[in-house]
């Protein structure tokens, strides 16, 4: 009796306080967070700390949780909060548990065991050594209605960009803003936490956004950084350890699970486990509001004159090649296709009048503000985006760029030289336009000799070097050329020039790091380069018509051609995301960077930016052949 009378004078204690202070109580709920609590009372995560200080630490299914009305709360609360000042070495005695610890340094059994990690896996044992934290206890008055302040979005500023600055996570920023939206747009006004010190973002810096369940040892496997080295860029781990949302600042030059060293091919038609029908959409560039199909001639020559709606064409018969061959696997594929005509206001019609949140991919559109428009669309949903053929201009969560850039052509290339185990001796000849990348190249081969072309009497680039810069350059033995230029003339002249010194002892080797024009010009010679051996790097390797694949076999006889770029780069990539999808839980899961695959003419290797998305990083270095071919080179 006395128990029921004591439950109801604590239940009205809670109604009448709740009701004098304008306060909602919520009983907690498994799975439930403090973000998605806040969420659903339209308050901010401060102000329900602050009225709860004991779910900082820890959030108890059942717990019951003072809720304020509405986000502004006029009283002021009293916050207890902890600050570690130390620790006090500890060997365990027989019979000692953590609870008994807990008690003898009234310490929570939780803080003994975030500081002495082993603890969450092992059993205390005698003679154990470990660390008790020390903790002064520091009282401060919170006064919720002051918790938030109003922040103007700046330009190129995203919701984890926001979230760092002010020392938050991005739920807990979308907590604080009900209704934003999924990109933020440059003059939007949003809340966030008032008393913090806003904090710079360094653009020399990236920064990657703790996922679930993520320990400091997860983190060392897929950043390759130590808790040490993270502890030192961002010094508030110390105290609040790894959170969930939390966004760290990390050197700029770390990625996502980069595997170091070679990858395996991998052939994913041996790992399928995952045979649900796969969605997929295809925006191609068809434009065919514009063909008269009454008119056979009409619809030809639009064919033979519009580059877009050919390329779209054979890209299109690639992915429909693809989905027949999936099939074969056991690969279900529900394909939808859609005509964008290069507008955006019909990329957003097509948009409004279709649900996407189900599908597994989307490929394309082909033009980068387009796909940038789609990307953005169903980011929310999580939905990939794939970028076929061009570099998107925003790279987002949900896209992949399979089309290697610059950077990436250029840094294998040089990876293929520096694993070359012959003694090498490495020359840059470059004109001035490409000081820049000869600079680079030399920070990698230190011991290169740097060549520029000669100036006319003007100072202009002259796009011509003579024998005597040259003189010396060469030893015996193996001799590697970069020419780095976009000037026919230049290329002429040097690769005749090196032609001609050759001989017996020393192998001359012309490589350069971006295929331009200039090398396929009318007076550069094919035969100086083959006998040159000429390297560059490529996002494809070329069809050995002596040896066709069971596509380009399949092809010929269904069309009665062969394939051209554009159809194998859409039967590669399709089957590729066909594979993978069928190979994992999503694309995501399946495009890590230790799963590299290899088709027709391309192959495909994943690696995901820190604040960003996934780029393929498989490229294929090719050279000239003596028969003119051109090859996939092989050290």
């Amino acid at each position: 009796m006395k128990k029921l009378i004591l439950i109801c004078i604590i239940t009205l204690s809670f109604s009448v306080f709740s009701h004098a202070q304008k306060f909602k109580t919520h009983t907690v709920k498994q799975g439930e967070t403090i973000e998605s609590i806040a969420k659903k009372y339209q308050v901010s995560v401060s102000d329900i700390y602050a009225l709860n200080p004991d779910a900082k630490r820890k959030l108890n299914p059942d717990a019951v949780l003072i809720i304020p009305s509405t986000p502004s709360v006029q009283s002021g609360t009293a916050e207890v909060t902890k600050e570690l000042i130390g620790y006090e070495e500890h060997k365990v005695k027989r019979k000692e548990t953590l609870y008994s610890l807990s008690k003898e340094y009234n310490v929570e059994i939780e803080d003994i065991k975030k500081h002495n990690k082993r603890l969450y896996a092992e059993n205390l044992k005698k003679g154990d050594q470990i660390r008790i934290p020390r903790y002064k206890k520091v009282t401060s008055k919170v006064t919720p209605s002051n918790n938030v302040k109003t922040y103007t979005v700046q330009p190129k500023e995203g919701k984890w960009r926001v979230a760092y600055k002010f020392g938050i996570t991005v739920a807990e920023l979308e907590a604080l803003n009900p209704g934003m939206s999924e990109v933020l747009q440059p003059g939007e006004v949003v809340n966030v936490p008032s008393g913090s010190d806003e904090k710079v973002v360094d653009d020399n810096f990236s920064y990657y956004t703790v996922q679930k369940s993520e320990g400091f040892y997860r983190l060392k496997v897929k950043l390759g950084l130590t808790q040490e080295q993270l502890e030192k860029l961002n010094p508030e781990l110390k105290v609040d350890g790894l959170k969930e949302g939390m966004v760290l600042k990390v050197p700029q030059s770390t990625s996502v699970g980069e595997v170091v060293g070679t990858v395996d091919k991998t052939n994913l038609t041996n790992k399928l486990k995952n045979l649900k029908t796969k969605q997929i959409a295809v925006m191609l560039p068809f434009r065919l509001n514009r063909v008269d199909t009454d008119s056979v001639q009409e619809a030809k020559h639009l064919i033979r004159t519009d580059r877009r709606l050919s390329v779209s064409l054979d890209f299109h018969s690639g992915v429909l090649m693809a989905v027949d061959s999936a099939k074969r696997l056991g690969i279900s594929t529900k394909l939808k296709v859609f005509d964008t005509p290069d507008q955006a206001s019909e990329i957003s019609k097509i948009l409004d009048s279709n649900d996407f949140s189900k599908y597994d991919a989307i490929i394309g559109p082909l033009m980068t503000s387009n796909l940038d428009r789609v990307a953005k669309a169903v980011q929310k949903d999580g939905v990939p985006v794939i970028s076929p053929i061009t570099k998107p201009d925003h790279l987002f969560e949900n896209v992949f760029q399979t089309v290697a850039d610059s950077e990436t052509l250029e840094n294998a290339l040089i990876k293929f030289i520096k694993s070359d185990s012959l003694k090498r001796n490495v020359i840059i000849i470059a004109d001035h336009s490409h000081t820049a990348l000869s600079n680079r190249l030399k920070s990698e081969f230190v011991d290169a000799r740097q060549v520029f072309s000669r100036k006319n009497k003007s100072g202009n680039d002259a796009y011509y070097i003579m024998a005597s810069d040259l003189s010396g350059a060469f030893v015996s033995g193996r001799n590697y050329v970069f020419l780095e230029t976009a000037n026919e003339a230049l290329v002429s002249t040097v690769t005749s020039m090196l032609n001609g010194m050759t001989n017996r002892n020393q192998e001359i080797i012309i490589v350069t790091t971006k295929l331009t024009d200039a090398f396929e010009g009318p007076n550069v010679s094919n035969f100086h380069l083959a006998n040159l051996k000429f390297h560059y790097p490529s996002i494809n390797r070329s069809l050995n018509p002596d040896q066709p694949d069971s596509f380009v076999r399949a092809y010929k006889q269904k069309y009665g051609i062969e394939p051209n770029k554009f159809a194998v780069r859409g039967f590669d990539l399709t089957l590729d995301v066909l594979l993978r999808l069928a190979s994992d839980e999503d694309l995501y899961k399946a495009s890590t960077n230790g799963v590299e695959t290899q088709y027709t003419e391309n192959k495909f290797r994943y690696l995901k930016k820190i604040s960003g998305g996934y780029y393929n990083e498989a490229v294929y270095i090719v050279k000239y052949a003596s028969d003119l071919s051109i090859q996939e080179a092989k050290l």
